[in-house]
């Protein structure tokens, strides 16, 4: 009776192991979206942070940081920064916080697109100029398992704090 009793608590034991392995190999992937927009709120917290160390990992060797709109009417941008230009500047630590706004996430495969806005403020500065807004498109690509940053490009702005209730 005993081994009986062991036999069929080990058919059970072993049914219960299929079905775990079942639902797990079958439960959906992660969602790509969400996981760029969590490495892109990831991205911001360090920019604030001042923690190069991070944004150093993450960038492409060949990143490029494109600030200001002025490009998109055929003028120049405000300023264009290559990766160590732009470390450089965070390493400055000059956020008081930058915030993520109606962010779309745009994906190709290993590669994705990012656009939307965010808000921010210099911690000093010209007080008009402290509080801005940007809207950006940026891109990322999968690349030994996780996401690098390759560029940001400024679309809109910025458009600093005492623009803000004048439609452009």
């Amino acid at each position: 009776m005993n081994r009986k009793l062991a036999a069929m608590a080990s058919c059970f034991a072993l049914s219960a192991v299929a079905m775990a392995c079942f639902f797990v190999l079958s439960a959906p992937a992660a969602d790509p979206s969400a996981e760029v927009l969590t490495f892109e709120k990831q991205m911001e917290a360090a920019v604030v942070r001042g923690d190069v160390t991070f944004l150093d990992k993450i960038c492409a060797n060949d990143f490029s940081f494109t600030h200001g709109d002025g490009w998109t009417t055929g003028g120049a941008p405000l300023l264009v920064e290559n990766r160590a230009h732009w470390l450089a500047s965070v390493s400055k630590v000059p956020y008081a916080y930058r915030e993520l706004d109606s962010v779309q996430v745009e994906l190709h495969g290993d590669i994705a697109i990012t656009y939307g806005r965010y808000r921010a403020r210099y911690k000093a500065g010209n007080p008009e100029q402290r509080e801005f807004i940007v809207w950006f498109e940026r891109i990322y690509a999968r690349r030994d398992g996780g996401w690098q940053f390759l560029s940001h490009r400024t679309v809109h702005g910025p458009v600093f704090e005492g623009e803000l209730s004048t439609p452009r």
